[in-house]
C-alpha cells in the first residue's frame, strides 16, 4: 500500500459522495490513520462545524488541486 499523500494539518476538500456521510467542504487533516489495504485514512476536523471525522482518501483532494483547475 502506498504512503499517505496528505500531511496532518493540510487543508483538503472533502467532496461528499454517495457513500459519504460526512457534509462536504474544508477539512483540515489531524491524524494519519493506519491503512486498511483498500484505500489510505485520515481523521479530519470540519472547518464549518469543528466536527472530528474519519475519512478515506479516495473521498478528498486537495486545497491547491481545485484551485489550479
Amino acid at each position: 500500500m502506498k504512503p499517505h499523500s496528505f500531511s496532518i494539518g493540510q487543508t483538503i476538500q472533502l467532496s461528499g459522495g454517495k457513500y459519504t456521510i460526512a457534509p462536504a467542504g474544508k477539512y483540515t487533516i489531524t491524524r494519519l490513520l493506519p491503512n486498511d489495504g483498500i484505500d489510505r485514512e485520515y481523521r479530519v476536523q470540519s472547518h464549518h462545524d469543528g466536527h472530528e471525522r474519519a475519512i478515506r482518501e479516495s473521498e478528498i483532494r486537495s486545497i491547491e488541486d481545485l484551485a489550479a483547475r
